[in-house]
């Protein structure tokens, strides 16, 4: 039976998968029926042997404000609540299987992201987000610390000082000082949301999608490597893609000077 989908929007059109958290009034805080949700699409996903690329984003003025607290209901007195188990049975693989698709990523950040919710877009491959946006790690002014991959994307992408002023004090960043920092990859005004989820779409499914596969394979392999082993390892992926049909069609269109028209094989 198909999921039937309560607190996303999904679809999957050109072998490219649409992901819109959709409980804008709560400006898309997770709830563990749209964590269902998720695992459901990233299973269709994962099983789509012509996918080309994902789009994360959301509904309303916010991208995800994080946890949903108002599901963590009062214990009876002298019981303690497991804050890891959310993390181990939603946030841990969610985090983990969009890193792992092969494909790209790649999420337009329509609003503020927030706890959780900042930590879900940094998984992603590449970032975009409207100059109204704002990233947040919120956890501190409850008493908690940045999770969901939050203390591991943070000072890999901005550093250690940027990363321990934001999450000790809870600062928002905006989307244009999170480009400055590396954080994203674009900001880009607010009405032109649409337009790039758009032309995202397009060069997604028009791409070469084997070789933006090993692309990401390789960038997020390098962190663990040695220079010669990541040299090594960027030479086996590409023996692998100088077999495709897409670079066959790339160096032709190249030798006729016009648009390749990659198949993704």
């Amino acid at each position: 039976m198909a999921h039937e989908y309560q607190h996303i929007k999904f679809n999957y059109q050109d072998g490219v998968g649409h992901i819109t958290l959709n409980r804008p009034e709560t400006l898309n805080s997770f709830t563990q029926i749209m964590h269902d949700d998720l695992k459901a699409a990233l299973t269709f996903l994962e099983a789509q042997d012509d996918l080309r690329g994902v789009i994360l984003t959301g509904t309303g003025r916010g991208f995800c404000a994080g946890q949903d607290l108002s599901e963590r209901k009062p214990l009876p007195a002298g019981q303690k609540r497991d804050m890891g188990a959310g993390i181990e049975n939603n946030y841990r693989p969610l985090v983990l299987r969009l890193r792992a698709l092969p494909a790209p990523v790649v999420c337009v950040v329509n609003g503020v992201a927030a706890g959780a919710g900042a930590s879900v877009v940094l998984a992603c491959d590449v970032i975009f987000a409207v100059k109204s946006a704002k990233f947040i790690q919120a956890f501190t002014k409850i008493g908690l610390l940045p999770d969901a991959g939050g203390t591991y994307f943070w000072p890999r992408m901005v550093g250690t000082q940027r990363s321990m002023g934001a999450s000790l004090f809870a600062e928002p960043v905006s989307a244009e000082t999170a480009e400055q920092w590396g954080l994203i990859w674009r900001c880009i005004p607010d009405d032109e949301l649409e337009s790039t989820i758009a032309s995202v779409h397009e060069r997604l499914a028009n791409g070469a999608t084997r070789a933006f596969a090993a692309t990401k394979q390789a960038i997020y392999a390098s962190g663990d490597n040695s220079l010669e082993a990541q040299i090594n390892y960027e030479r086996d992926l590409q023996r692998g893609l100088g077999d495709t049909d897409d670079y066959l069609e790339g160096m032709v269109a190249f030798g006729e000077k016009r648009p390749p028209r990659f198949q993704g094989r």
